[in-house]
């Protein structure tokens, strides 16, 4: 689940009066005030998204213009995704390795023609950001842009609202970014989403976010959410958080996350970490991400203790809590690959008693993504 721990050098998004005059619980997040969730609930505001749309300030987000003719080239000797080939106005989900093959950070990569659009996570965000500046080339140049709005419009409805706004985004589809103008501003929007459900992210410069923003928020379909629905639609979804479910010690074959990689970087390498990552892939590996559902109604959070039934210590539990729309709990681990099949029995030890649960396939609620 989502780390809240303090810090005094908390940043306040741009749009925190508006958040705060709607009742926003506000937290700590990423190094920012950020708001978990409104006076309806988390779980309240999570059902809003699975079935209608719901609006989410995701700003803490890290988001630059890589420019340069050899920009894909760079960011492809970084990434084990396939940028070159990354055809204008698509998007690519992949991750910065290391030497080890471990993942800095998963990050969402955008052809927008004249240059990348780059998306990091927030927590990472000054380091992930400082590391490609380190590795750049004569030529390219990372644009950080401190001075956007990102919007998360999700749920099913998500496409009826957006479109009284910009008509065209009936046509895009999943994984496909547009630069659209608004007030006369230009506008990126990106059908992708961190919910499970259809949705956009619309990333704008300061000056029209509020009104954008208010916009929205007026929709009839539309109620504000937190981190807190941001974090359990995820969970459904069987989604990685960053510093959680994936870092720099978990390799995208261990998360189960290969499926990123193109058959072109599988064959040829050329990224950090290959040669290992591309064993891996190969051979196997010896521990594996996998979904969990407890039996019971107690839920295992983050590092609660993964066994076998012969009481064997098998690996550990990376995110967890409870699920609104399957109205249980669930949770997402590590453990050793002979123990990753789905109704393999396994239990969890939870305030020091044995829960029984299972291993179950990912996602725990189908993912749906417009891929017409």
């Amino acid at each position: 689940m989502i780390d809240l721990s303090f810090n005094k050098k908390n940043k306040k998004l741009y749009l925190d009066a508006f958040h705060r005059a709607r009742g926003a619980k506000i937290l700590p997040f990423a190094s920012y005030a950020m708001p978990i969730n409104y006076p309806s609930g988390i779980i309240s505001e999570h059902l809003h998204t699975r079935k209608f749309a719901s609006l989410f300030d995701i700003t803490h987000m890290g988001q630059a213009f890589l420019r340069g003719k050899k920009a894909s080239h760079f960011m492809e000797s970084l990434v084990p995704g396939n940028i070159i080939s990354l055809s204008p106005q698509k998007m690519k989900y992949t991750m910065l390795t290391n030497d080890r093959g471990g993942i800095i950070d998963d990050i969402m990569i955008t052809n927008l023609g004249e240059y990348l659009f780059v998306v990091v996570n927030g927590s990472v965000k000054d380091s992930v950001f400082n590391y490609i500046t380190r590795q750049s080339i004569a030529g390219v140049d990372l644009d950080v842009q401190s001075e956007r709005v990102m919007l998360s419009l999700q749920g099913p409805l998500a496409q009826n609202v957006l479109a009284r706004v910009f008509p065209q985004v009936k046509a895009m589809l999943f994984m496909s970014a547009q630069q659209y103008i608004f007030e006369g501003v230009n506008c990126v929007v990106s059908r992708s989403g961190y919910s499970g459900e259809d949705g956009f992210e619309i990333s704008m410069p300061f000056e029209i976010a509020e009104q954008f923003i208010k916009l929205i928020e007026a929709e009839p379909e539309v109620s504000m959410a937190g981190l807190g629905a941001r974090d359990s639609l995820r969970l459904e979804a069987g989604l990685c958080l960053f510093g959680s479910d994936v870092d720099e010690n978990i390799t995208p074959v261990e998360a189960r996350l290969d499926w990123s990689i193109s058959e072109r970087r599988r064959k040829y390498g050329g990224f950090p970490g290959d040669k290992i990552i591309l064993d891996q892939i190969v051979h196997g590996v010896r521990k594996k991400r996998i979904g969990i559902r407890p039996l019971g109604r107690a839920p295992a959070r983050a590092h609660t203790e993964i066994q076998s039934i012969k009481n064997q210590n098998i690996g550990i539990v990376t995110s967890g809590g409870f699920g609104p729309t399957i109205n249980g709990p669930l949770a997402m681990g590590y453990v050793n690959s002979e123990f990753s099949e789905p109704d393999t029995d396994i239990n969890l030890i939870v305030r020091g008693r044995s829960l029984r649960a299972k291993v179950v396939q990912l996602p725990f609620v189908r993912h749906q993504y417009v891929k017409r």
